[in-house]
């Protein structure tokens, strides 16, 4: 893929970004969310390629989301062909309610080269390059812990474990605590929980717990570019999601991914911060403009890149709404 894309995907997740932070704090979701999509599809519109969302925020029948097997991109026949996991606002209660650490976000491949799933749950774990290695998901979280400590040279106690503050992690938050290792508990955004990993300013070593599929593959495409580990694993709700699992080609759907065979090959990831977190500020608006951060990472180089940019909207009508 031409590493040229690399920075027009950034001005992709910069739109959603924009048109999200518009609505931040006013309580309105919904509504932040539908503006992410629809500026994140204006964006694909812009972009010389065929690309297929092979993984996103929702099936077919759920539109005006950006659904899972909808094409985007002004390619040609003649353009490349390539698979996109997106998130157009991830943490639409973070950004709903002006809390911290909401992200547009997006991944790339060549066509097949990404996980082809039902919106659905996944069981994760992530690192950074100080872990690889050391996590394993048919392992209790206290060996996990233990082993991770040894790899970094630490005490289980140093280790600061990221997890979504949801019931179904009462257990997790339990053995965690048992363990002896610290929590760092959010509400929403774990693919940059899981980035925040593969940076020590952050003070996050470990990501657990149970989310969304799409974030779990946005995620592997991420820590891939930067030297971390992932691992992976389908969680679905009920049988029809099984069901349609089967239906996209996965055979086992116990099966546990790395992040190479979530997101295989060159990978390309963008994201721009929506309201200010770990790694990414938020979007800030003055008069006539915005000033947006953003970062993005190939894996084929390993560069991460971060871009900070101003959009003048007399300039960039497309970004104004």
């Amino acid at each position: 893929m031409d590493r040229n894309l690399s920075l027009e995907l950034v001005r992709v997740t910069e739109m959603a970004a924009i048109a999200a932070a518009r609505l931040m704090g006013r309580g309105a979701k919904d509504q932040s969310d539908q503006a992410a999509v629809d500026a994140m599809r204006r964006g694909f519109d812009t972009l010389d390629f065929r690309g297929t969302v092979v993984i996103g925020e929702g099936e077919r029948d759920e539109a005006p989301m950006l659904y899972i097997g909808e094409e985007v991109g002004k390619g040609g026949p003649n353009s490349p062909e390539v698979a996109i996991a997106l998130d157009p606002l991830e943490g639409t209660n973070l950004c709903a309610y002006g809390r911290p650490g909401a992200i547009a976000t997006l991944a790339l491949a060549e066509k097949g080269n990404l996980l082809n799933a039902p919106d659905t749950y996944m069981e994760k774990i992530a690192v950074g390059p100080k872990a690889v290695g050391a996590i394993d998901l048919t392992k209790t979280p206290t060996e996990n812990l233990r082993a991770i400590a040894e790899k970094m040279s630490r005490y289980v106690e140093d280790l600061t474990v990221m997890i979504l503050d949801r019931p179904r992690h009462e257990n997790l938050i339990k053995e965690v605590r048992e363990a002896g290792a610290r929590i760092r508990l959010i509400e929403d955004g774990d693919v940059a929980g899981a980035i925040a990993t593969c940076f020590e300013e952050t003070g996050v070593d470990v990501l657990m717990g149970i989310g969304g599929a799409p974030e779990g593959v946005l995620a592997a495409a991420a820590l891939k570019s930067v030297g971390g580990d992932f691992r992976g694993r389908l969680r679905p709700r009920n049988p029809q999601e099984i069901e349609r699992a089967k239906k996209m080609g996965i055979d086992d759907i116990n099966r546990i991914y790395s992040a190479d065979e979530l997101a295989k090959g060159e990978v390309m990831f963008a994201a721009t911060g929506v309201t200010t977190g770990d790694f990414l500020k938020g979007v800030r608006f003055f008069g006539g403009g915005a000033e947006t951060h953003s970062v993005v990472m190939r894996s084929k180089s390993g560069t991460v890149r971060y871009v900070q940019s101003v959009h003048r909207f007399d300039k960039k009508p497309d970004y104004a709404f």
